[in-house]
């Protein structure tokens, strides 16, 4: 088996591909060895002792160094990790029943409380972060979160490489920002959540 690696744009993160499905829908982020304890995979990165994010990607995983760590030590030590994983073909997650988990609603995921009125702009929103912003990102090791839309303002979240990322302002205020407000011309500014 053959993993690739590729920088991002954040210089602490790596993101490496696996040639095969990571995730079968939707994304999983981990910011804490506690909330990693669901996943096998991720505790054993977090396991290194020098890593503080992990990132499911659909056909990568992104992972953030701890600051002060070198990759040139973290990186071979992940990649064996991410090897015996895939190739004793382990699950992702810890089975079990999820009774335990709580999924948020799409109320409680939001930060601003939404109108009615503003349904037609909010789909908008989310067709363009769907099919414009969430491929170009997760091509940087990361996603995005919508987190709400109201008076012209869309609050949104980095996940993955993107969080943290030292571009990812810029990004935010220059390049998704500048796409809402083109299509959508009821927003005025783009937030981070």
């Amino acid at each position: 088996m053959f993993i690739e690696t590729e920088t991002t744009p954040n210089p602490a993160s790596l993101k490496f591909l696996p040639q095969r499905e990571v995730m079968g829908q939707g994304t999983r982020e981990f910011a804490s060895p506690e909330a990693a304890e669901a996943s096998p995979l991720a505790q054993a990165i977090f396991d290194t002792g020098e890593v503080v994010n992990v990132f499911f990607g659909n056909d990568f995983i992104s992972v953030t160094a701890a600051p002060g760590t070198n990759w040139t030590d973290l990186k071979p030590q992940v990649l064996s990790i991410l090897l015996d994983h895939f190739v004793s073909e382990a699950p992702l997650f810890i089975p079990g029943s999820a009774g335990g988990i709580s999924v948020p609603t799409e109320e409680e995921d939001t930060l601003v409380e939404e109108r009615d009125e503003d349904a037609d702009i909010i789909a908008q929103i989310n067709e363009l972060l769907e099919t414009r912003v969430r491929p170009a990102v997760a091509g940087d090791g990361g996603d995005i979160q919508y987190r709400g839309y109201r008076d012209g303002i869309v609050h949104l979240q980095m996940q993955g490489a993107c969080s943290g990322c030292p571009s990812s302002t810029a990004t935010l205020k220059h390049g998704i920002e500048g796409l809402l407000k083109h299509y959508v011309p009821e927003v005025v500014e783009v937030r981070a959540a």
